[in-house]
């Protein structure tokens, strides 16, 4: 299946407040959850070098308003580095997430590794629990965070589609010297979910999926 273009506008800002309290009652939430992955002031740091899709953020929120709106389940997830040097610190200014991550999510998973499956609380656990079994993942890098949450999932059983535009990554040096560009990298990791792992999209796919493919709540 071919990789659709990219889409929409740039978008950046501070944190806002996000509850991580979990819900104790069982219940069952319709269709695909959003998942969406490290969003957060911390990647705002020059430190971390060149980066792609400066449309991220604002695809992101144009996200996060469609399932908000059909009442489907949204999922945030926060890095919490254990390197207090560290622009995502957990504590730091920089482990918040950007105002583009509105209101209260579902869950609010807190990680301190590569994949959200592998934070607390439980995602897989609480994903069954509301009988989930489809995932959209969006979020920063791309190629770290994102790419292996959303191999992860698959290797679980989990439907997933990965929405390309709606994320971001850094320059990186490759092993003799050169340097793979963020989109080389987006690019590489696009092609990789997408022939075993994922279906991957653009915002605007996903967006007229979740107006127009989704059942009433």
């Amino acid at each position: 299946m071919a990789i659709l273009p990219l889409v929409a506008a740039a978008w950046s800002g501070q944190a806002s407040g996000v509850s991580d309290t979990v819900e104790t009652e069982v219940h069952t939430l319709d269709d695909r959850a959003l998942v969406v992955i490290d969003v957060q002031q911390g990647f705002d740091d020059p430190s971390w070098g060149a980066r792609n899709n400066p449309r991220c953020e604002a695809n992101v929120a144009a996200l996060i308003g469609t399932w908000r709106s059909h009442g489907r389940p949204i999922v945030f997830v926060r890095h919490d580095s254990r390197d207090l040097c560290s622009p995502l610190a957990a504590g730091s200014l920089g482990n918040g997430f950007k105002q583009v991550v509105t209101g209260a999510p579902d869950l609010l998973v807190r990680k301190s590794v590569h994949s959200a499956f592998y934070g607390r609380p439980d995602l897989d656990q609480w994903l069954r629990q509301h009988a989930i079994t489809s995932i959209a993942i969006c979020g920063i890098q791309t190629n770290h965070c994102c790419e292996t949450t959303a191999r992860m999932a698959s290797d679980l059983g989990y439907d997933v589609t990965f929405i390309l535009d709606a994320t971001h990554t850094f320059d990186h040096l490759a092993l003799d010297g050169t340097t793979l560009t963020a989109d080389e990298l987006a690019r590489a990791t696009a092609a990789s979910l997408q022939a075993e792992f994922a279906t991957v999209v653009t915002t605007a796919t996903a967006v007229g999926e979740g107006a127009h493919g989704m059942s009433p709540p």
